[in-house]
């Protein structure tokens, strides 16, 4: 199991290291949120959209928390539901690093060592509330909520951001969030 995790955590890297050399059409640099306060920051995110890595599709129920080390690192976890409400646990923990202390909304995920993929928060609103995290080359993006459900304008005004950015919004999945009981 652990053996197959970590091929599973090496195939990412090699993904998400790979999609950075395709070539792509020329688009705007990213432009990240002014200030992160990475204190008010942390805690768990639900995933209410993507474009899934291959390791999220057919995922359910997905949260990404967040916890602030003393390093100053970011103690990473990321579980959902693979293919079911109720279909086997998954979970990750990559370790994140804050690129950029000035705003802390450019991160460093890293899934393998040495190699760290690029997440940029394009979207925090004021109450801490409602996320987008991007990536430059536009292959990857989360819209993540403190709740696992947002009402149909935000999502519609959080999309809209997310296809200004130059993603292709064929690719985009609503997370679904149900537990079974």
């Amino acid at each position: 199991k652990i053996v197959s995790l970590l091929l599973q955590c090496t195939m990412l890297a090699a993904c998400m290291a790979l999609a950075g050399c395709k070539t792509a059409p020329l688009l705007p640099p990213l432009e990240p949120v002014a200030n992160v306060d990475l204190q008010r920051f942390m805690g768990d995110w639900y995933v209410i959209a993507h474009i899934p890595t291959f390791l999220e599709k057919g995922a359910y129920n997905a949260v990404e928390s967040y916890q602030l080390r003393v390093d100053g690192s970011i103690a990473t976890t990321f579980t959902f539901n693979q293919d079911a409400p109720d279909g086997p646990l998954k979970t990750y923990r990559p370790k994140g690093f804050v690129r950029n202390t000035r705003s802390n909304a450019e991160w460093g995920m890293q899934f393998v060592w040495p190699m760290q993929a690029d997440y940029v928060i394009v979207h925090l609103d004021r109450e801490y509330q409602q996320i987008i995290m991007a990536r430059e080359q536009r292959d990857y993006v989360w819209i993540m909520a403190r709740k696992p459900d947002i009402s149909a304008a935000d999502y519609e005004a959080l999309t809209e951001q997310v296809r200004n950015m130059g993603y292709q919004m064929n690719l985009l999945r609503r997370v679904p969030h149900q537990r079974s009981s």
